[in-house]
């Protein structure tokens, strides 16, 4: 299995490959060969779905200078590194099914980061810095354990899609009824008892899924021509 590890790496490296997959590989460690010498400068999308990776190398953005796409599905990551914030062009992270418990400042720093996915984890907070993703389209932060949600996010003025399914979210933060782009926001599965009132009021939020929520009695005035319904 490592020699063929090293030969695909190899080919990738010689052939200028813009794709690699290394799904399903049982790698324990990030590949050094992915490492070595200049790394794979040309590389713009690394698939590494269901391995069993604790941590990512400090250098992988010294390594992976053009990744656009990094794929981390179903491993056992426990904190998103410092590192991350040093891949500049990265527009879309997986960090799904994984067992992180921090989210480190630094992702703050990916300002072309458009879709991030950290779903199914052991978050209990996400960092302020969040906020700064100004061309964020999706962030998918269900089955975690957040208790609430960072003010800055309203500063996301791209976010169209909002899932925060299956938390332990008690209120949502008046200020995410600012968000100018917000189409669909999942809030199922919770422990809400009211929300704002003025949520709804954007005519772009189109779609609203609140069930699940045995606190919440009542509904804010402009959701009532939202959409409100079961979520999954």
């Amino acid at each position: 299995m490592a020699s063929e590890l090293c030969k695909t790496i190899t080919v990738a490296r010689l052939e200028k490959h813009k794709n690699l997959f290394l799904n399903y590989r049982n790698l324990h460690h990030f590949p050094l060969e992915l490492l070595k010498d200049e790394g794979l400068q040309y590389l713009e999308r690394l698939y590494m779905k269901r391995n069993s990776l604790t941590t990512l190398p400090e250098n992988l953005a010294q390594k992976l200078p053009n990744l656009v796409e990094l794929y981390l599905h179903s491993n056992n990551i426990v904190v998103v590194p410092e590192a991350i914030g040093s891949l500049v062009k990265l527009q879309y992270l997986d960090l799904s099914d994984n067992a992180l418990e921090i989210v480190c400042p630094e992702i703050g720093r990916l300002r072309a980061l458009r879709h991030l996915r950290l779903a199914n984890n052991q978050l209990q907070f996400l960092p302020p810095e969040v906020g700064d993703l100004k061309e964020l389209q999706t962030l998918d932060i269900s089955t975690n354990r957040l208790l609430t949600l960072p003010e800055r996010l309203h500063l996301c003025l791209s976010l169209q899609y909002l899932t925060v399914d299956r938390n332990r979210l008690w209120y949502v933060p008046r200020h995410l009824c600012q968000l100018p782009s917000l189409n669909e926001l999942s809030m199922a599965g919770n422990r809400l008892a009211f929300l704002p009132l003025d949520l709804g009021r954007s005519r772009e939020l189109q779609y609203v899924y609140v069930d699940n929520n045995i606190h919440l009695k009542g509904l804010p005035s402009y959701l009532y021509n939202k959409v409100i319904g079961c979520s999954g």
